[in-house]
């Protein structure tokens, strides 16, 4: 599930579009990716150790982002008894996603870095447009890590906050069936924004920053 920006024009959709789908196939291929390496091969059988975005996008959920602002993609499943210590591995198998989508972010935040001083800050249409996709695919990398991680079920923080709780509450917790309607009534009343858009700032200018020092370093 990922809430996003709500301003809306023409462009900005057209870029978002393929930003989204990179970012959620990227996210759901290392679920799958992580449950394979400890040992449950169902993400593999369902065809889920996959780049193809047919594999993982859900059109209901891809559509709800873009025009409402939040969605969801095709969850990835796991059997944990394929797993030797499913507590502690599912919350790997659920870091991994988020994850992924921050090392992505980082990596286009050093591409878009260089692209900007190489060639992008001499202007023109297609540099401009390469530059604002670049921003784009970064900014919805960090946003989908940082929403995930909030630790109501099913987002993936819940699995990796669940690893700390004893056995007898671990599955009273993961099984709150009411999460997803929580999660709807933060997201429409902007709690969930308010929670989570400093961190988003805060990883989006560091990754940046960081990205700066690598290029100044090496040129």
């Amino acid at each position: 599930m990922l809430p996003f920006l709500n301003n809306f024009s023409l462009q900005l959709f057209l870029l978002r579009l393929p930003a989204l789908i990179i970012a959620l196939t990227f996210h759901e291929f290392f679920h799958g990716f992580a449950a394979y390496l400890l040992g449950d091969r169902t993400a593999k059988r369902d065809g889920r150790l996959s780049f193809n975005p047919l594999k993982h996008i859900d059109p209901i959920g891809m559509i709800l982002i873009l025009v409402v602002g939040f969605g969801w993609a095709k969850p990835v499943m796991v059997n944990p008894y394929n797993l030797k210590n499913p507590k502690q591995d599912m919350a790997i198998i659920a870091i991994a996603g988020p994850l992924s989508n921050f090392i992505m972010a980082f990596v286009v935040s050093l591409i878009h870095v260089v692209f900007w001083i190489t060639i992008g800050r001499y202007g023109g249409v297609g540099a401009d447009n390469i530059s604002l996709f670049l921003e784009v695919l970064a900014l919805i990398n960090i946003v989908l890590g940082v929403f995930n991680m909030i630790p109501i079920p099913p987002l993936d923080g819940s699995k990796l906050f669940g690893a700390i709780l004893p056995d007898h509450l671990y599955f009273r917790y993961i099984g709150f069936r009411h999460g997803f309607i929580l999660l709807i009534v933060l997201i429409m009343s902007g709690a969930t924004t308010a929670i989570i858009g400093p961190f988003i700032g805060t990883i989006h200018n560091a990754f940046y920053n960081v990205a700066m020092r690598i290029f100044s370093f090496l040129m």
